[in-house]
């Protein structure tokens, strides 16, 4: 059997970390030809001495010269490269097989979308880059043929319950809904008034999950729901109306489908991203993961509830800007990735998030997007308006 030959962009986060747990149990199925990270070096360090990519890319020249220094003296071969541009050269390596995309936030755009154009099977955790620039990202798999295999388990849950297949419209396959499950995160059903004190400790205790600070703070708010509904609409060409979110707190169900003849398919497992890692480094077959098995017995109840837009505006603001199209994602997500940066790292509170989303979209003009600088040019507007509005808030609260 031919090895795949993987690269891992953002290696050193959830995600990149359980791909290489998961790969780590196929020794004979996967080989790791390159490994990125921002800021954890010394758990780079490591994963480079234990699976001995060809290279490991962070973003500062002094970085790259101590990393390289330590893995020189460890007696790793491993070559460091630095910054942007080797991101997307990793990304498209001519002998890699498989991407997995796994950068959070606007920084792994370019990258991400360096992979696709490449034609390479692209293992996409980054949802940011398609709800940053959906038409610009799908046009780029259309055009390359690249093969895009969706890893944030709902969905993953939504591809496996299409029976895998998305080569087809929705309405071909007489699918009427998609109902993505959400957890509901740690506040939901935390009282209106408490939310005004929630500190970042709190917002990033997930009850079900185990991820990064910012995804944890997405949960939280369900912004992270509403960049999976944006994601949803240009992964699967479903309309918005055709998109539903179901708060399932239990995190067992990961997503459904629902046809035409009334038939409800759904995705089952415990909450372990390994689940849908293992399925896209194995697609089309199955491996093992490292995941228990699900006991139904054990959890003796699913329970469903619709969820609450006055607790998560943020979810709210989210369908609305995939409503208006355009720049509306881009603005959306680049305020709130300022607006959250801005709770975990300068005291801003936690309602402010959803506050100073809603005024960037209100103050950034609408506009089409329909290249990547138009898309980048929208992102950088949104970041400066966010800033700002942030810095005012602040002020006024000092």
């Amino acid at each position: 059997m031919k090895r795949q030959k993987l690269v891992i962009l953002g290696a050193t986060g959830s995600i990149g970390v359980n791909t290489l747990d998961v790969a780590g149990r196929h020794p004979d199925r996967f080989e790791i030809l390159a490994l990125t990270a921002h800021s954890q070096t010394d758990r780079l360090f490591e994963q480079c001495c234990r699976f001995r990519p060809r290279y490991a890319v962070v973003p500062a020249a002094d970085v790259a010269a101590q990393l390289e220094s330590r893995l020189r003296q460890a007696g790793c071969g491993t070559s460091v490269l630095v910054g942007i541009d080797a991101l997307e050269q990793v990304a498209c390596l001519p002998d890699a097989d498989a991407v997995m995309a796994a950068i959070v936030g606007a920084a792994g755009l370019r990258p991400t979308l360096a992979a696709v154009r490449a034609g390479k099977k692209v293992l996409l955790a980054n949802k940011e880059a398609l709800v940053m620039a959906g038409p610009v990202f799908m046009s780029e798999v259309a055009r390359s043929g690249a093969l895009l295999l969706p890893i944030d388990s709902e969905h993953n849950a939504i591809f496996q319950s299409l029976q895998n297949d998305i080569s087809s419209s929705l309405e071909k396959k007489g699918v009427r809904r998609i109902l993505l499950t959400a957890s509901g995160g740690p506040f939901r059903n935390a009282s209106l008034e408490t939310l005004a004190d929630v500190t970042p400790e709190q917002a990033c205790a997930h009850p079900n999950w185990v991820m990064g600070r910012k995804i944890s703070v997405d949960s939280a708010t369900m912004m992270n729901k509403g960049l999976e509904v944006i994601e949803a609409h240009w992964l699967f060409g479903a309309a918005r109306e055709c998109i539903e979110v179901v708060v399932h707190p239990q995190s067992v169900i990961h997503s459904m489908v629902e046809y035409a003849d009334g038939s409800v398919i759904a995705q089952l497992g415990n909450p372990d991203m390994r689940t849908p890692i293992a399925h896209a480094l194995a697609y089309p077959e199955r491996i093992e993961a490292g995941v228990e098995p699900l006991d139904l017995h054990r959890i003796g109840r699913l329970d469903f509830e619709p969820p609450d837009f006055s607790r998560f505006p943020c979810l709210r603001l989210a369908f609305e800007a995939l409503e208006r199209g355009g720049n509306a994602p881009t603005v959306l997500n680049a305020a709130n990735e300022v607006a959250v940066e801005a709770f975990l790292g300068a005291g801003m509170p936690f309602m402010c998030i959803p506050m100073i989303i809603e005024e960037t979209l209100a103050a950034v003009p609408q506009a089409d997007v329909e290249d990547l600088p138009a898309v980048m040019a929208a992102d950088a507007t949104a970041r400066e308006t966010a800033r700002r509005l942030v810095r005012k808030r602040c002020l006024q609260q000092a």
